[in-house]
């Protein structure tokens, strides 16, 4: 078993779709370990997102993850993060397979209601940021 985190993003979460992303994953056999519904501060945001504090995009994404409620999720099952990603699709809605999370409720590059963990690196990081597991 491996271990992974999803992010519900402000987006998704004003248009109360954390239940339906829930039940997406529970359908995809993840098993929730750990979950909380937080308000992340501008200081939070941009530690967690820190790795792309060079891009162009880092300060429109600091805004706009602390724009709302973001609800971390550790997830569990074999092969997690690559399971995960698929399930999630693209970060592009409109260049997600159909019937990913993205395709089907993504708004657009950022507002693509989740982020999911890329790497068993990135996973355990960003889980013991949320966590401190």
């Amino acid at each position: 078993m491996s271990r992974t985190l999803l992010i519900i993003k402000p987006d998704a979460t004003e248009r109360n779709l954390i239940g339906y992303i829930i039940d997406r994953l529970e359908r995809a056999r993840f098993k929730i370990v750990e979950m909380r519904m937080i308000s992340l501060s501008v200081q939070q945001a941009r530690e967690f997102y820190e790795i792309h504090k060079e891009r162009p995009f880092y300060e429109s994404l600091v805004t706009f993850m602390t724009s709302g409620t973001v609800v971390p999720v550790v997830l569990e099952k074999d092969n997690a993060i690559a399971d995960l990603r698929a399930l999630v699709g693209a970060t592009n809605p409109k260049e997600a397979a159909c019937g990913t999370i993205r395709y089907d409720i993504g708004r657009d590059v950022q507002e693509n209601s989740v982020h999911a963990s890329d790497s068993d690196e990135n996973a355990t990081r960003e889980i013991s940021f949320f966590f401190g597991t």
